[in-house]
């Protein structure tokens, strides 16, 4: 194998495990106190059975001290699951002003169907005040990324 190709081989292979997914608000018109600048997830796609980590990168200009996480999952378009953690299960508290990343990481029950997913999370203080709410999809594969290459 050429230098060339390991190089397209490292670089496809690194970016089908990670991939950083677009995010819309869930109100466009409203300013919210926490902004997201980015998801990961990791790996990409998520694979049933098997741990995924979602990674939300954000930025405060606001101390929070505690918090709620409300998600909600959809697949085609039909709610099919929610859940409710504690903001400081996910990240470090009190969140101070400035950057700080939320990472949530599950397995998937092996029967999930595989497919196109949507997910709305809301992120509320400990006053139940909405801090921020947004949206994104995401796949679930049949199987790893890392089993296509092997």
């Amino acid at each position: 194998m050429s230098r060339f190709s390991l190089v397209i081989f490292c670089f496809l292979f690194v970016s089908t495990i990670v991939r950083a997914t677009d995010v819309e608000y869930c109100d466009g018109n409203k300013e919210y106190e926490v902004k997201v600048q980015g998801v990961n997830i990791l790996p990409y796609p998520i694979v049933r059975g098997e741990p995924a980590t979602f990674s939300i990168s954000s930025n405060t200009d606001n101390v929070i001290s505690s918090g709620k996480l409300v998600i909600e999952v959809s697949y085609f378009g039909w709610h099919i699951h929610s859940e409710t953690h504690d903001l400081c299960d996910e990240t470090k508290c009190p969140v101070a002003v400035g950057d700080f990343l939320v990472a949530h990481s599950q397995v998937l029950p092996g029967y999930t169907p595989h497919g196109s997913y949507s997910l709305k999370m809301k992120m509320v203080d400990g006053h139940k005040k909405e801090l921020t709410c947004i949206k994104f999809s995401f796949e679930i594969g049949l199987v790893s990324s890392l089993a296509a290459y092997i």
